[in-house]
């Protein structure tokens, strides 16, 4: 098994220690968060880093990269207080990867990406019309991140966009029928596939004889 030091990470080439830091993580769900400016340009910024943080309240996150450089989409959270993230699929992970261009901030990622544009009456946040799973959200806290420099910010959920089809009767959304994409590194993309359903664990009821699969 090789071993990396902490001193073997420093030392490495900037961009093969970018893809090796970005890659341990693992497959990570890959998704485009919208906002608006307060000149109405819409902008997209590709994120690997959206997670679940509370159910109730319903809460979910992502992390900002330093502002030490304009953040187009930073700023926009700011100015209009509202953000939507929207899940890619396997149908256009080009366009979305292609979001990562550093554009000038009078351009929209949408136009020059490729990519449409909706708005739901109830935001002011531009959804990716694309995609089959749309989350809009409003500013709520961010929280810095002192040691890199980053930013948690945190939105809570308004609405939820999504096919009828896709949710089961126990609440469950059919991430395979979506045809998800996963993301590892900077660049490489995955399929998602079920592998299965477990019961809620709970002591002396190993789940070995109750697996649902696919």
């Amino acid at each position: 098994m090789k071993g990396i030091t902490k001193h073997d990470i420093e030392s490495m080439d900037k961009v093969y220690r970018l893809n090796l830091i970005n890659s341990l993580s693992g497959i990570k769900p890959v998704n485009l968060v919208g906002t608006q400016s307060k000149h109405n340009i819409t902008n997209l910024a590709i994120v690997s880093s959206v997670v679940h943080l509370s159910t109730s309240p319903a809460l979910m996150g992502f992390m900002q990269r330093p502002t030490a450089v304009p953040r187009h989409t930073y700023r926009n959270i700011h100015e209009t207080g509202v953000f939507s993230i929207n899940m890619v699929n396997t149908g256009f992970t080009d366009k979305a990867h292609y979001t990562s261009a550093k554009f000038d901030d009078s351009q929209s990622e949408f136009d020059r990406c490729g990519l449409t544009p909706h708005f739901f009456k109830e935001s002011k946040a531009p959804c990716v019309a694309e995609s089959p799973l749309k989350i809009l959200l409003r500013f709520e806290e961010e929280y810095f991140i002192k040691s890199s420099g980053t930013i948690l910010i945190v939105g809570s959920i308004q609405s939820v966009y999504l096919p009828e089809k896709a949710v089961d009767a126990a609440g469950m959304i059919d991430m395979e029928g979506l045809e998800t994409a996963g993301v590892s590194g900077l660049n490489t993309y995955y399929n998602v596939t079920k592998k299965a359903t477990y019961p809620y664990a709970r002591v002396g009821q190993f789940p070995q004889n109750q697996i649902s699969n696919p």
